[in-house]
Formats: C-alpha cells, structure tokens, sequence
C-alpha cells in the first residue's frame, strides 16, 4: 500500500463509503492479522484500480495495523479502519447459513453512475466458495429485458477481478467489493441478497437487507476545448472530486472510455454529467502539451466549462509528423464482452486527445476473426486530416510469434494464403516476411527488448542474451537476408527495429551490434497499447519528416528510410545532419574519399518539470525522467559512432528549443547518430570512408554469430516440420553472413 500525503488526489472513496464515525465497529472477529491484513491489500489496490481509493486516514489506520505487534489489537483496528465504509454486512455461521444486514456505509447513489462500496463477511464456517449477490430490483447488464421497469432500476455486481478472487479466503474475517449502479434520481428501495451455493440461506430467509438509496441527480457539464490557436479540438481530462473519486465511475464504462484508464477522452461540445459539487479537472493533450489542472464547481443547473490548451512544442511545424505503429482495438486491457473489442472511431478519438498523428491500429490473436473486418489496406473512414488511423497486423498469438512477433505494415492483403483467418500462418518469421514484403509492405520486429536481456546496461555490451522471448529475436538471422519486394527486386526483409516500450539497453544492444555489422535496420517508435501499458496510445512515437503534407505511405516510407526519430514525446531531436545531409536523405548515406572530420547538427528540446518523478524512471518505457542529471532539469546530448559516444552536450530540458552541433573524428566507414539515452534516439547516417563498408568491430560480428547459436537453441522446437528445411536454410545464411563480415573486420 503506497504511502499518500493530505495534498494527494487520491484522498478517499467514493461519496457512498463516506465515514460515519469510528464507533460503530462490529464485535471483533476471531482471525490472525497477518493473513487479514495481506487480503485487505488486494482490497485496496483494488479500490485504487477502480478509482475509489480510500480515505486518507484510513489508509493510515491500515498502515498502523500492519506495524501493530498484538494481533487483536492489529484486527481491531482493521475492523475500524474498513468497517465504517461498509453498506453491508455478511454473517456465515458454523453451519454455512448467510445472514446480512445493512452495514454503516451511507446509502448514497448517482443516477446514471457507478458507486463503490465494501461489504464485511464475517466467515464462522471457513467457507470458500463464491459469494454471491442478487436483488429483484437488479437489472441484467448491457440493456437486456426488464420484466418490471419501475422496481428493476439498479444494477449491481460483485467485484471478484485482479487482485481479488470470486472464491472467499476461508478467513474468519474479510471485506469484499460491490458496485451499484442507479437508472434514477431520488429515493429507491433495494433489497440484496447474498449467499455461498444453493440452500445456504439463514433460516427465516434473514439472508438479504433492505436498504433505502438516496439518489444524486447528476447535473451536466458542457465541454468548451480549445487549442493553442483557438481551435476547437479534442482532449483528454482527468475528473476527481475531492475526496479523489474519478468520474465517470470507470468500472462500467464503454467505448470510446476505458474502463482501465482514469481519464476520458473529449471532443469540444462533448456533454458530461457530474453530480453537484466540487471537482478537479487534469487535462492536456499528450507529451507535446502542458499538463493543466484547475477546480470546478458543478452547480444544479448546466453549465459551459472553457478549457484553453498549452503547447510546449509542435515538431510538425517544422514537417516532423507523430506516429505510435502498434496500437490494439481489442485483446490485453480491450474487453471483450459486450463487444470484441473496440472500433476505429474509439481508437481514433484516443490518438486525437493524445494528439498522434498517425495511429497503426494491429489485429492480432484475440478477437482475430472479428477485428479482421476492419482491415481495407486503405487509411480508416474515422481518419480527420491530420490525424490518420489504418488497420494492419501484428503477427502475435499465431504463427511465427514463439520466434518474435512482427509488425506488418502498409499490407495490401492482411491475410496469409491458405485460410481465411490465424491459423494457418508460418512458423518461420522469415517466411511471413517474404510475403509481407512482396506487397510493399513496411515490417519489423514488436517489443524488441523481450527475451534480450542480460546482466549489463553498457550500450554496446558483449553478453549474449538468452533469445527466450517475442521480440527481435529470430530478427539476429532475418536482418541477414534479402527478399523480393513487389517488383521482384531484392529488398531487406527487416525494415525496422521497435522501440521506447522496452527496456533501452536491450533494444539498442542488438540494434547497434547489426549496425556495427553494416547492415541498416532503422528504429521506430511505439506503445503496445493496452498490452505492455495500457496507460494510453503514443507513449512510444516516432517522428517522421515529410516534405508535404501528411500521408499514410509517405509516412511508412519515412520509416524505411529512416528519415525519423524515436521518442517519448518529451524529447525531441530535429534535423539531424551531417556535413548538411539530413537523415533519412539520399538513403542516408555520406561518402568521404579519405578519413577526416565531419559536423553534424541538431535541434534540440525538451520539458522536464522543477520537481523529480521517480515514479517515471521506473518500468520499460522510455522517459525523460531517466536522462535527468541528479534533480537539475539538465540532461545530456550524446553523439555516436559506432554505439559508442564521441561527444556530450548538457542542454536545460525548459521547452526550448536549441541547436547542437559536434565535430567528429571519422577515422573509418561508421553510422554515427544522437540520443538522449532512455528519452530518444534518431536513425543513423552512414558515412563510407573509401568506398569501403561498414564493419566496426569484431567483437560486435562475434556477439551476432553467437547470437544465432543461442536462438535456434531457443526457437527451433517452434519450427514446423514443413518449414524446417526453411529454417535451417535461413540460420545457416546468417551463420555464413556474420562469419564473411568477421573476416572482413580490422577493428577489435
């Protein structure tokens, strides 16, 4: 249970679990503290997920209890600390009867929302089965008929998901979730029932409580949203009142909100109802704006509420165009029930209130055979220029996936000959790559930091990684290869490697190491949204640079050749050259005739806020928060050869935007590229001394020729039989490939 301050948001549960008073405790309960205090956790972190956290200082409670060295002084205050926020309690005696009644929890709803409230069961028979909740005034979900409309206003479910469990502990003693919903306004009466299987009602049927609902009449905000030029436009927004309850209630909400997401999405115009009362509104609009926050009170009557939106930077004034190229509309976070996920419209009005210019949506396993339909190899009817959304796919679930998954873009037919749906793809990534890239299409490795990590974070480092996950690992043998592209020319088959939503040093270790052989995979960015994170779409993007206007396979193309770069969105890298030739140009490609020295220029930003967050430093993905120089807002500028840096600038990350430059010894044919490490990265440009290749270091050929052992080591069981043949073939090229390249390496 995380520790929490008066000036938190999170400062208590929703209005319905408001504290009446300490003294109204049951009798304590016989139980040991430690297994109590341990499902009392799950509860918690479960009213968190929901949005209705606890009262600060019941929280405290708990968090004395669990330093409390007498354990019935430890239950005892557990029992203060939760049974107060209680609508009802459940008593199963020694011979499984249930009896209930109502509990000290104020029976408080609003009409059209979801309230959440605890329920205390005290558990004298040890039982483990579920328990279960019903009322005659409950409707069922999702619109379903109603015998009696007017006693059937409610709806009501137990919450038994992560990190909670439908079955009951056994504990003499322990609290459980339920959610209510009201279809009206006013005063209700509600009978709820509980029982633990057939027949476990007490006897003289005391198994249920009558309770009289008071009922809120929402009232209605009206969204007036406006950008840095004063046009009208999307955003995402953050409700709290102030005791920290998010609205709307995110536990029955549908598309286009999430129910795993404490924010919504809103469009100028948009209509929200929210009871009466004073709310905190957080909104921005994705890394490029300044997050805001201001109080509001929702009065009786409605109400225009204007919301003015500050930019920080926009990098597509200057042609560099956003894009997050692995987004899911269904599976992971995504429900399923009522529908298989979500629809474009939903997907795009999220990549609008992140202000993501080009959004990839990938159907993969889950809901396969629904999602497909969405495909058209053409930009999305839900696109609104500039912001452009196109379904593809992502092989993950199926086929090749054990062997690394793949992002395939810009296809032109989604499916695999042989069948109309997943079953039937290669095993083999190379084989899937072939047939992506006979229709053009734009392919790389998903995740790549999966399965790639090692006990180092030295960029390059010289450890050969286990190759036992799904990201680029069968990539170690198919960045090797050529394969025919729609014209039947010989073409990569890689075109890209994906980063910022795995760990850096894994992702760039291989990368640089296959750069370091000569070969010229780019990166680009994404999110994995809602699978690695659900927190919201373009956590990881990539910047493309267009000469024009923006275009769904200009921006692909950008990809290929590199003419981008990586980021969190809080860090930017702009134009960068050297000797005046921008990456992504002329294949990128620099030839000097003999060794000498090269300039190479950028425009640098980034926005980093006065204080530290050492929460952004944490997980995988990348943050400016990581690049901080100890709690100064200054951050390093590195500039590579070869992986290694060649020379480091401090800039002040205050959202200005300044130009660096490096002068750089080039000695030999290198790629040389900038980063801010764990914030962003741009592509390379390859400089060719002599005509010659580009073969750094020997070290980085024998990491990738062992690299290959260790993945079919890995991978080989995973093959097919009908491609075994394949795969061996393909393996062995690489082997040959990496062993060519050693030898032509003068550089240890």
């Amino acid at each position: 249970m995380r520790h929490r301050n008066g000036n938190s948001f999170v400062m208590g549960i929703l209005l319905c679990m408001a504290v009446r008073g300490e003294a109204q405790t049951a009798a304590p309960a016989v139980v040991s503290a430690q297994p109590l205090l341990a499902q009392v956790r799950r509860v918690e972190t479960a009213l968190e997920a929901l949005g209705s956290p606890l009262p600060t200082r019941n929280h405290a409670l708990l968090e004395r209890a669990a330093k409390e060295g007498n354990d019935a002084k430890a239950v005892q205050m557990v029992q203060t600390a939760l049974d107060s926020l209680c609508l009802l309690n459940v008593n199963i005696n020694p011979e499984a009867r249930v009896k209930v009644k109502q509990g000290a929890a104020k029976p408080e709803l609003l009409a059209q929302g979801w309230r959440v409230f605890l329920v205390r069961v005290e558990n004298m028979a040890g039982v483990t089965a579920e328990l279960k909740a019903s009322s005659p005034n409950a409707q069922p979900l999702y619109n379903s008929p109603q015998s009696e409309v007017r006693d059937r206003w409610m709806d009501m479910q137990m919450f038994n998901a992560e990190p909670l469990s439908p079955r009951l502990s056994g504990l003499g003693l322990e609290y459980r979730i339920i959610q209510l919903s009201s279809r009206d306004a006013g005063q209700r009466e509600a009978k709820i029932a509980f029982n633990v299987g057939q027949g476990t009602q007490d006897i003289g049927f005391r198994n249920d409580a009558d309770i009289l609902f008071h009922i809120a009449r929402p009232s209605e905000v009206i969204f007036q949203i406006r950008d840095e030029n004063q046009k009208p436009t999307t955003a995402m927004f953050t409700i709290r009142d102030s005791l920290g309850r998010v609205y709307p209630a995110q536990t029955r909400r549908l598309a286009p909100d999430f129910a795993f997401h404490p924010q919504i999405y809103r469009v100028d115009g948009d209509r929200l109802a929210l009871p009466v009362g004073e709310y905190t509104f957080e909104y921005t609009r994705g890394p490029e704006y300044i997050a805001q926050s201001r109080k509001i009170t929702v009065g009786k009557k409605p109400q225009k509420i204007a919301f003015a939106l500050e930019r920080w930077i926009d990098p597509s004034l200057l042609g560099w165009w956003s894009g997050d190229h692995h987004i899911h509309a269904a599976g992971c976070a995504h429900y399923t029930n009522p529908t298989q996920g979500v629809h474009s419209p939903d997907m795009a009005l999220h990549c609008r209130g992140e202000d993501l210019k080009v959004g990839c949506v990938l159907t993969w396993g889950p809901c396969f055979d629904y999602q497909k339909q969405f495909f058209t190899g053409k930009i999305d009817t839900a696109s609104k220029n500039p912001y452009l959304l196109r379904y593809d796919i992502e092989v993950s679930g199926f086929g090749s996936h054990q062997s690394g998954h793949l992002c395939l873009l810009r296809l032109k037919d989604q499916m695999y000959p042989g069948g109309d749906s997943s079953k039937h793809w290669p095993t083999l990534c190379l084989n899937t790559l072939k047939w992506a890239k006979r229709q053009g299409a734009i392919c790389g490795p998903a995740h790549s930091g999966i399965g790639l990590g090692v006990n180092s974070n030295d960029l390059p480092n010289y450890l050969i990684p286990p190759f036992d996950g799904i990201g680029a690992i069968e990539y170690i043998v198919d960045v090797t290869h050529t394969v025919p592209g729609p014209n039947g020319t010989p073409v990569p088959a890689v075109d890209f490697m994906s980063t910022v939503d795995t760990p850096f040093s894994n992702e760039l270790n291989i990368w640089y190491h296959t750069l370091n052989c000569g070969y010229r995979t780019r990166i680009s960015g994404e999110t994995d949204f809602p699978c690695i994170s659900g927190e919201r779409v373009g956590k990881g993007r990539s910047y493309v640079k267009l000469d024009g206007s923006l275009d769904f396979d200009a921006w692909c193309e950008g990809i290929r050749q590199g003419r981008c770069y990586v980021s969190d969105g809080r860090s930017h890298l702009m134009d960068f050259a050297v000797n005046g030739q921008g990456v992504g140009e002329k294949e990128s490609e620099i030839r000097l005739p003999k060794a000498g020295k090269v300039h190479a220029s950028l425009k640098v930003a980034g926005l980093l806020p006065e204080t530290p967050d050492p929460t952004a430093k944490q997980g995988w993905y990348w943050n400016l928060e990581k690049a901080r120089l100890g709690t100064s807002r200054q951050v390093e500028v590195e500039i590579l050869q070869n992986g290694y840096p060649v020379g480091r600038k401090t800039i002040t990350a205050d959202g200005k935007t300044q130009e660096v430059s490096f002068d750089i010894e080039i000695s030999r044919s290198s790629w040389v590229a900038a980063r801010i490490l764990g914030s962003s990265h741009t592509n390379p440009i390859f400089i060719l001394v002599d005509n010659k290749p580009i073969r750094a270091f020997r070290r980085s050929a024998e990491w990738c020729l062992k690299s290959v052992e260790q993945c079919w080591s890995q991978k080989k069981q995973f093959i097919a039989p009908a491609e075994m043949n394949d795969a061996i073939q393909a393996y062995q090229h690489a082997r040959e490939e990496y062993r060519r390249i050693l030898s032509e390496c003068e550089w240890e």
